[in-house]
């Protein structure tokens, strides 16, 4: 990996952390026309510079953030299903990383995201507020969360779909699920560079730096526009932009495997 391979990594991944169409599957599918190898340091560098994301995350939301502990705590009650599916899993999920399974799950939510879209019914005394969510409903959105440990799936994407069909507003599920994202990607990255400290050596931590310094600003400015767009947008775009993407690899790996 070169340091313009971790610029663009770390963009990719900035840009689609929080948008509704995966940054996991895209950094896999980018990471493969770039011709990078999907060696332990590869994996590791992927999860990494997602410290970068959420760290913009904590900086929009540092007031807020701040001074509701009870926010916190809903926060940690959705978080916990997936730390404890996530430790159970972990093995199994390793070996879905790949190519194929990406793309099926960006089809797969693709079209999940349209067919809710199209049923969703937003009520005026529908969650408004991401502190307002009862403790069940976080929980019930941290399950949603946990489908997203499949590559390609989108933990933005499941935990906003988690969020309306639990019956908040669009805005506050997408704030909710930019909130989510702290404990769950610190979780994340502290274990894969906990697990994988001692083989990181100095070049390799300046590409994470790099990358993550990326990752930090172009998730900025995607946590802004998506949270503008929202107010008056469905995610039908986004499921129809997932389509796309997805037959699109489909078929440019089968043609490449052939």
């Amino acid at each position: 990996m070169t340091f313009t391979d971790s610029v663009i990594m770390g963009i990719v991944e900035g840009l689609t952390e929080f948008l509704p169409v995966s940054s996991t599957g895209h950094l896999i599918l980018t990471s493969h026309i770039l011709g990078l190898k999907q060696t332990a340091f590869e994996k590791t560098f992927e999860i990494a510079i997602q410290l970068g994301a959420i760290l913009s995350v904590v900086f929009i939301y540092r007031e807020k953030l701040t001074k509701s502990w009870e926010l916190w705590k809903k926060l940690i009650a959705a978080f916990i299903p997936t730390g404890i599916l996530g430790l159970a899993l972990h093995h199994y999920i390793e070996n879905l990383f790949n190519p194929v399974v990406v793309s099926s799950m960006l089809i797969i939510w693709g079209v999940i995201f349209i067919l809710v879209e199209l049923l969703h019914n937003e009520k005026e005394h529908h969650i408004s507020e991401p502190e307002k969510v009862s403790y069940l409903k976080a929980v019930g959105i941290g399950l949603f969360q946990s489908l997203a440990m499949v590559p390609g799936t989108s933990r933005s994407g499941a935990t906003i779909i988690g969020g309306m069909v639990l019956g908040m507003k669009r805005p506050a599920a997408t704030e909710f699920s930019f909130l989510l994202a702290i404990p769950t990607m610190f979780a994340a990255t502290g274990f894969e560079l906990f697990k994988n400290f001692n083989s990181i050596n100095v070049e390799d931590f300046k590409l994470l730096l790099v990358g993550a310094i990326t990752a930090f600003v172009s998730a900025f400015f995607a946590v802004k526009w998506l949270l503008g767009y929202v107010k008056h947008h469905s995610f039908i775009p986004f499921g129809v932009y997932r389509i796309i993407v997805g037959i699109i690899f489909l078929v440019v790996f089968y043609f490449q495997n052939s």
